[in-house]
């Protein structure tokens, strides 16, 4: 199985930078789901979900963020990562919408996210996650490198 040493230094460097842009993003976007936070819960219940919801993906999203920060895992965070950012675009797209508008939504709560800041997020988060699993690919079983025996 490749891993990192087989990578060029550039593309570790890209990686790694994604990676923690994802990761603080990632974290940005879990606290409120366990802390109970007023959007939040507002959101996940808007979408009828909540509590449930709300912290399966904040466990999802936790998930993402450790395997991004451990070497030997990296593809597995992106594979998460990805994951939890196609369950948030696919709540935006069906019933948030792509710029929140709290108004429009009957939610107060959402007041403090309206536009589309976290649907952008969402997207990069996603396509972050997409380049560090294409640049990790080979240290994924199955799909990398094959050792001769």
């Amino acid at each position: 199985m490749a891993d990192a040493s087989t990578l060029s230094k550039p593309l570790v460097i890209v990686s790694w930078v994604l990676q923690i842009a994802a990761v603080a993003i990632l974290a940005m976007a879990m606290i409120p789901k366990f802390t109970g936070d007023e959007g939040s819960v507002a959101m996940f219940e808007l979408l009828g979900v909540d509590p449930f919801g709300r912290y399966a993906a904040g466990l999802l999203e936790l998930t993402a963020i450790v395997l991004l920060l451990i070497p030997k895992t990296i593809p597995f965070g992106a594979i998460a990562a990805t994951l939890a950012m196609l369950g948030a675009l696919g709540a935006h797209l069906t019933k948030l919408g792509v710029s929140i508008d709290a108004a429009k939504l009957e939610a107060p709560a959402l007041t403090a996210v309206n536009g589309p800041s976290l649907f952008i997020m969402a997207l990069f988060v996603l396509a972050s996650s997409l380049a560090v699993l294409f640049i990790r690919r080979g240290s994924l079983p199955f799909i990398g490198a094959k050792s001769e025996s």
